[in-house]
């Protein structure tokens, strides 16, 4: 069962920028925004400066599936935009995940 969609729009990952919290580790920056919804939304983020389109795309699908997997453990109501760091782009999936929960959990996104 999906429970989120994505942020696609440029105002709505601004909004969030301006407005909610941010925390960030070795390999991801994480802000959220509460967003008065029934459901998730996230946004990711992976600059050009991080490498071509097949190593964005890449930590694009690890982000993505770090928090499909774990989605059903994530409070609802919330916009999150996920910021791939340059040290991001040779990691392993096991590392992308614990970065991405690790960052859930100081934002308090999990039960």
């Amino acid at each position: 069962m999906k429970f989120s969609t994505s942020l696609k729009k440029n105002k709505d990952f601004q909004v969030v920028y301006k407005n909610g919290t941010s925390k960030a580790n070795r390999y991801l920056v994480m802000y959220v925004y509460e967003n008065g919804l029934s459901e998730n939304r996230l946004g990711i983020s992976v600059s050009k400066k991080v490498g071509n389109s097949v190593v964005r795309h890449r930590l694009t699908r690890l982000i993505r599936e770090s928090y499909r997997l774990h989605e059903e453990m994530f409070h609802s109501g919330w916009d999150i935009v996920v910021i791939a760091r340059n040290t991001a782009k040779e990691i392993s999936y096991q590392d992308m995940e614990s970065a991405f929960m690790h960052l859930a959990n100081l934002q308090k996104l999990t039960y």
